[in-house]
């Protein structure tokens, strides 16, 4: 309440009504005669508001924040103007204009009408042609330029609003602020030939005052020549410095104001920024001014004062520069300590990639482009191979560089813990006997790491004479790249996750939006879908066909949420997928299960609110297993891959007995087998 009721407040609530009044006193000052001591006052308010401008110019930091300078250009020449007509009727009226006047022509000048005169001409000549013209072209181009820039404006604002960047009233401001920026330039065109037309019509007064003074000198008050011309011209030179003076501030204030352009502070502090930043330039200047002053026929003294302060400048502007960098290293370091102690930067410690593939420093040109290494291709390729097979998004492989690890060691890593490793020599080939060798070869035994097969690291000039043998060679990127392939793959049910089935199920639904929206969430979970998915990849079966998959489910989850039962009826919607996978010219060679052993295996099934298992009696364990063993021999000596057929009551629990003891054993059920199909059996599975 105190701030609305003082007398300030009270003022701006009529500033409106005194602007107004203020324009037509001018105006009428130029008609009525004005006394001495009121003409002193306005003078030296001229002066006053004139210094007044030139600091707000200086303090600025962009035009648009002295947007109302054009208007007020035009209010304060005006008001010049009416001093000089009011200064011009007293001094040709009386001889006298008043005592700042008379204070000017005496005290700047020295009494002396032509040294005033001399001052005053160069005065008008500094405003007119250095200030007043450079201030016109600069405004003109300004707002030739603003003009020109407005469309590119417009769209960039209009870019950034449909991009979201900004917001609708962000928006309106900026081309608000477009507008009144180029309305200003273009008003600052036309307000500086007011300082122009100032600066002729100051030139055009002093003369009249002087021609007109020196015969009202000599006719009315009997003067002799010398007399008049020395009165006239000392009072019409000190009206012009008074005058001029302030007109030179507003001049200096319009060039501050039209070449104010990429700031972001006041003038002052953009030039103490910018000038006095480089220690290197000062320390130039006073070594060029020391060796000027050293130069015979200069003056030395000078030249010498200048030449130590710009060493002190530039030794001042070093030793801040040093402080200021080692607060900044200071200020970092404990910016880093505190980054340190936050629990977000804990939390991001927590964050463990999906899958992680590190090598040893001598395996790192297979990853570098640079060096001809072409395994980040690799990798790409492989992903896209498993979503070709498996229908699986493989996560990004994130590869690093581990120094302590053995120079050609590597390790496949998932979700942070190794799962596997291998070891490549770069020089040298790997040779495997696919059985066809004819003779051995000399080289380093190893194991080939995706599949544990004998094989040997021989060198690149006898890789010719071993595939001549019968030996397939590959080279080290190939091995780590089927290591890599068969490691997703075995792994595949724990890669796939809730935001990987999440992608799949939004891609089918793009196209098949009913068996989406009928299945989730209302029949089954997300976490559902995906344990469900996770056991086809366990036994490699592909979840490429999703659409066939999530109708099954939508069929089968009304009667049963057991993701164990829910994947055996996914199992045989997939029949004709299955078959393709495993029979060869539409024959399936496989081994089958005894139908007693059977009936033993669905009598030792146990259901729990955990899932269902088999408690198989130890001994009968053993008989299975050396039995397994027996016919799986069988169908390895023929060459054909090990696969067991069973009933589909009994095929998940078959499963469940033999996966880890035989890991690689393919169970299938009739069920999954299309009836174009032909059964080979080659044996059979009983105790």
């Amino acid at each position: 309440m105190a701030a609305s009721s003082s007398p300030f407040t009270k003022i701006l609530q009529y500033s409106d009504v005194m602007a107004a009044v203020g324009v037509i006193t001018i105006v009428i000052m130029m008609i009525i005669p004005l006394p001495t001591f009121l003409l002193d006052l306005l003078l030296t308010l001229n002066i006053t508001v004139a210094l007044v401008i030139v600091m707000v110019a200086i303090y600025n930091m962009e035009p648009l924040q002295f947007s109302v300078f054009p208007s007020l250009l035009l209010v304060t020449t005006l008001f010049r103007l009416a001093l000089n007509v009011s200064s011009t009727r007293l001094i040709l009226l009386d001889g006298y204009a008043g005592e700042v006047i008379m204070s000017f022509g005496n005290f700047v000048v020295g009494g002396n009408a032509v040294v005033g005169f001399i001052v005053f001409v160069i005065l008008i000549i500094i405003q007119f042609i250095v200030i007043t013209k450079g201030a016109e072209r600069v405004a003109e181009v300004a707002a030739r330029f603003t003009l020109d820039a407005m469309p590119g404006k417009q769209m960039s604002i209009d870019a950034d609003l449909n991009a979201g960047l900004i917001t609708d009233n962000e928006a309106r401001q900026r081309r608000k602020n477009i507008q009144r920026e180029a309305d200003f330039y273009g008003a600052m065109d036309g307000a500086s030939k007011f300082v122009k037309g100032d600066a002729i019509a100051a030139i055009v007064i002093i003369l009249i005052n002087i021609v007109g003074g020196f015969f009202i000198g000599m006719v009315s008050r009997n003067m002799d020549v010398l007399q008049a011309l020395q009165t006239y011209t000392l009072l019409t030179v000190g009206e012009g410095l008074v005058n001029q003076i302030p007109a030179l501030l507003i001049s200096t204030a319009t060039g501050i104001v039209v070449t104010r352009a990429a700031s972001e502070s006041n003038l002052g502090q953009d030039i103490v920024n910018q000038l006095f930043t480089n220690p290197r330039i000062f320390f130039t200047v006073s070594a060029v001014l020391l060796i000027l002053g050293l130069v015979p026929g200069l003056p030395g003294i000078p030249f010498i004062v200048l030449s130590v302060l710009a060493f002190t400048i530039a030794f001042i502007l070093r030793k801040t520069a040093r402080s200021a960098a080692a607060t900044q290293v200071n200020q970092q370091e404990q910016q880093e300590k505190e980054e340190v102690r936050k629990p977000e930067n804990i939390i991001s410690l927590l964050q463990v990639d999906p899958m992680e593939l590190e090598i040893g420093y001598s395996l790192i040109p297979i990853v570098n482009a640079s060096q001809g290494g072409d395994l980040l291709d690799r990798i790409v390729m492989i992903r896209r191979q498993c979503a070709l097979e498996l229908g699986l998004i493989v996560p990004t492989i994130r590869i690093r560089d581990n120094i302590q690890l053995k120079p050609n060691v590597y390790l496949i890593k998932l979700k942070g813990v190794e799962i596997a490793r291998g070891e490549l020599l770069l020089d040298h080939y790997l040779a495997m006997n696919s059985g066809n060798a004819s003779e051995e070869i000399s080289g380093i035994s190893t194991n080939e790491p995706a599949f544990g097969l004998p094989a040997i690291w021989i060198k690149e000039i006898d890789r010719e004479q071993a595939e001549m043998n019968g030996y397939t060679v590959v080279d080290p990127v190939s091995v780590l790249a089927t290591h890599l392939t068969e490691v997703i793959k075995t792994h595949a049910a724990e890669i796939i996750g809730r935001q990987e089935v999440q992608t799949l199920v939004d891609a089918i639904k793009q196209h098949n939006p009913a068996v989406v929206d009928e299945l989730i969430p209302h029949l089954l979970s997300l976490g559902d879908i995906q344990k469900v998915l996770a056991n086809l990849l366990r036994e490699r079966i592909s979840i490429r066909d999703m659409k066939s998959i999530l109708e099954t489910l939508a069929d089968y989850a009304p009667v049963t949420k057991d993701q164990e039962i829910l994947t055996e009826y996914v199992r045989q919607g997939l029949v004709r997928q299955i078959s393709q996978q495993y029979a060869m010219n539409n024959t399936l060679t496989c081994i089958t299960v005894d139908p007693q052993l059977e009936n033993k295996i669905s009598a030792s099934v146990q259901r729990t609110e955990h899932g269902s298992y088999v408690a198989f009696e130890p001994i009968l364990m053993q008989k299975l297993i050396a039995n397994l063993n027996i016919e799986l021999s069988k169908l390895t000596n023929l060459g054909y891959q090990p696969i067991v057929l069973t009933s589909p009551a009994v095929r998940l629990y078959f499963r469940k007995l033999t996966e880890r003891i035989v890991s690689n054993l393919v169970v299938l059920s009739y069920a999954e087998v299309e009836a174009k199909v032909e059964v080979q059996a080659v044996g059979m599975v009983s105790i």
